[in-house]
């Protein structure tokens, strides 16, 4: 049964399904029994490849996802699950020891929602998987017939397509969530709180970092010069209106 949302309140019908992918025992164990005592169904594999099979095969709502990985590495998992059409709306949260920039880049352009680095609490890992949760939520909730024009780009939240200047750019659904919230507000300037809180959910727990990386996507793949959305040192980001 699909959840429900009204406003901000959002009511979860039915146990939320997560698959974790992690190889190492102990922190495996911390994952699924903080989850499990939060009300979700959680199932564990402990390589990439038994990981994957149990992701095709339970249809999961969630995957954390370690980085790396024995069999098949999480960067390999993550853009397989986003190619199936099957698991392509699987919310994915990176889980990884490095934290370095390139990966995070590499993780979130294949697919991948969120990440959380290694070492986390256990409270922060349960806040980050509901906020992801929620976004998409409000993201399924969002009306079919919602478009949004700005000169020569065109958003549709229905078919879930981006066009710009005619052409089709593919997006992550994150990159999605962002450009077309600050495509409804074209010129206003909004600073990585803001977008964090309003286009990604609200009680959102990732840090600044995470919105500098989706943007820089977001940029890469529009091609546009000058950049569509532009950066307000110390401030924040807008798009700008190009009307």
């Amino acid at each position: 049964m699909r959840p429900i949302a009204s406003g901000k309140n959002i009511v979860f019908m039915s146990k939320k399904k997560i698959v974790i992918i992690e190889d190492e025992p102990d922190i495996l164990e911390v994952l699924s029994y903080n989850l499990k005592r939060e009300g979700f169904e959680v199932f564990s594999a402990n390589n990439g490849t038994l990981g994957l099979s149990l992701v095709n095969k339970e249809l999961p709502d969630l995957v954390l996802l370690d980085l790396m990985l024995p069999g098949m590495d999480g960067i390999e998992i993550c853009s397989t699950i986003k190619k199936n059409s099957a698991t392509q709306n699987t919310l994915i949260v990176m889980v990884t020891a490095k934290g370095e920039e390139s990966d995070i880049v590499l993780g979130l352009g294949v697919g991948a929602d969120d990440y959380i680095a290694k070492p986390f609490s256990p409270k922060e890992l349960v806040a980050r998987v509901k906020a992801v949760l929620r976004r998409g939520v409000l993201l399924d909730s969002t009306p079919e017939s919602d478009q949004v024009q700005v000169g020569s780009l065109t958003i549709d939240t229905g078919k879930y397509e981006v066009i710009l200047d005619g052409k089709e750019v593919s997006l992550t659904a994150t990159e999605f969530r962002l450009l077309r919230y600050m495509a409804s507000n074209p010129g206003r300037v909004f600073s990585r709180e803001q977008l964090l809180s309003r286009a990604m959910g609200d009680d959102v727990v990732v840090v600044d970092r995470n919105i500098d990386v989706h943007i820089r996507g977001i940029r890469k793949k529009m091609d546009f010069d000058p950049p569509l959305i532009e950066t307000i040192r110390g401030v924040g980001y807008r798009l700008r209106d190009i009307t």
